[in-house]
């Protein structure tokens, strides 16, 4: 049985850590999509969750956050 993304540990974890990235580096969810090469809205929708994210963006917007990528999926708080 599939699980959607709103009820995935490791979903809300990377939405938190995202957003958590984001904010200490000062940067709106329109700066980092545009850093990242994806679109604003697609931001927003990972960091409340809403959306599955692949491991190819995830590469994108931890290259825009300028963090490893293990780290947006870690559930501690590692993030610098």
């Amino acid at each position: 049985m599939p699980v959607k993304p709103q009820k995935s540990l490791l979903v809300e974890i990377f939405a938190r850590n995202v957003r958590r990235r984001r904010v200490a580096l000062g940067l709106s969810q329109e700066v980092l999509a545009e850093a990242a090469g994806v679109h604003r809205t697609y931001v927003g929708m990972l960091e409340r969750a809403e959306k599955n994210v692949t491991i190819y963006n995830i590469e994108r917007i931890a290259i825009a956050l300028d963090v490893e990528p293990a780290q947006l999926l870690m559930s501690d708080d590692t993030l610098p």
